[in-house]
């Protein structure tokens, strides 16, 4: 009777830990996404803000565009990857950044930086330069 006894409280005790500790430990995702957002903004306003990465941009390659300009977001960077260490173990935020970050990187480059790259065609009212020449020509 003990034996069985002893087995099912060993069971018990052996359980509780784990479903503290996964109690205890944060939502990755909660954690994650404000820092994820910070560094997104930081190479999204300095992709726009300089004339190299603005050409990689251009040319759709979003992640050289933010390579020429990423010692500028190094502290939102770092936050994530000792975030992300945190959370999962050492190492993990530098393969984290280096992978999964960097293809979300590129999306978002893209989503947000592409409309703003596009050229955009402006109605105008006055005739071309080359028929407004040819109009005058003949009046002379």
């Amino acid at each position: 009777m003990k034996t069985p006894l002893l087995g099912v409280l060993a069971f018990l005790l052996a359980l509780a830990p784990a479903t503290a500790r996964e109690r205890q430990k944060p939502d990755a995702d909660a954690a994650m996404a404000p820092l994820q957002q910070a560094a997104t903004d930081c190479f999204a306003e300095t992709v726009m803000a300089n004339p190299g990465a603005l050409n990689h941009a251009r040319a759709g390659r979003w992640f050289q565009a933010a390579g020429v300009i990423g010692f500028l977001c190094r502290p939102e960077v770092d936050a994530m990857i000792a975030t992300h260490d945190r959370l999962f173990g050492r190492g993990t935020g530098a393969k984290y950044f280096k992978g999964a970050y960097a293809h979300h990187l590129d999306q978002q480059l893209a989503l947000r930086l592409q409309p703003m790259l596009e050229r955009k065609t402006v109605a105008s009212a006055e005739p071309p330069a080359d028929k407004a020449a040819a109009d005058e020509a003949p009046g002379e």
